[in-house]
């Protein structure tokens, strides 16, 4: 990964960044705001819509690279989600054009599930969501229970040979070998995208794989949210204002 800038504030990104560029976002805390449960999150009519024209507009070189699945990713964009390239689970699985292409999910999964639920079982708050090709334990509703599901998380994933995904007051057991960075690598690969400026939006530490990989390919990191150690570029301070600049280019 590229050196972290220093915690310093970052420029706003120019509407000229995505001159001959292809687009990468992140989905959670970047096009929508983070809730506390991660299955009362909706996309509108509207968000749909300006992705759908960011692709026109772009050539269709528009990515949605998230830690959430491609499954669940089809079900909160709707039949945009089509017209999109995706990569979802953390870059464990991809599609476009109607190619996918994914692992096989590990059946230690299961047990890494029932791991959890017993231990949060008396956590009011804890949320365990099980995903494609991994497993998130939420504590955002359960602060006290970050230390031990940080443990918990260590434990299974040397016991599973899991990656273990930090997150917004969340960790993650996934399948390992993958992350947004090599989504990211992966898609300049491909025709549309091979000589384009990759540019990546996102919020999170999972999104920095990602600000590094599109930096090493001649592009630019934007981070959503308070200013941190990063390895992108430019940074907005919210989801708002990451559709109010996209909506801008769009213009």
């Amino acid at each position: 990964m590229s050196a972290l800038t220093d915690p310093s504030p970052l420029p706003a990104p120019p509407r000229s960044l995505l001159v001959s560029a292809s687009l990468f976002l992140d989905f959670d805390g970047t096009l929508v705001e983070i809730a506390d449960r991660p299955d009362s999150v909706t996309v509108d009519p509207e968000l749909a819509g300006l992705l759908s024209r960011l692709a026109r507009r772009l050539g269709g070189r528009v990515a949605i690279i998230s830690g959430r699945s491609i499954a669940q990713l089809d079900t909160l964009l709707g039949p945009v989600a089509q017209t999109l390239a995706l990569s979802g689970s953390h870059g464990c699985e991809h599609r476009w054009h109607g190619i996918s292409a994914h692992p096989v999910r590990p059946e230690s999964l299961l047990d890494v599930a029932a791991a959890m639920r017993v231990a949060g079982v008396d956590q009011p708050g804890v949320i365990i969501e099980e995903k494609s090709f991994g497993v998130a334990l939420h504590y955002r509703l359960a602060p006290a229970f970050e230390r031990e599901a940080l443990l918990l998380a260590e434990r299974l994933g040397a016991e599973h040979e899991l990656a273990v995904q930090h997150g917004k007051m969340m960790v993650e057991l996934r399948v390992p070998g993958s992350d947004k960075g090599v989504a990211v690598a992966r898609l300049m690969k491909q025709p549309e995208m091979a000589g384009t400026t990759p540019i990546f939006i996102g919020d999170d530490l999972t999104d920095e794989s990602a600000f590094a990989a599109a930096r090493a390919a001649g592009g630019h990191g934007i981070l959503v949210g308070a200013t941190r150690a990063t390895a992108a570029d430019y940074s907005l301070p919210d989801p708002a204002a990451v559709i109010q600049w996209l909506r801008g280019i769009d213009g």
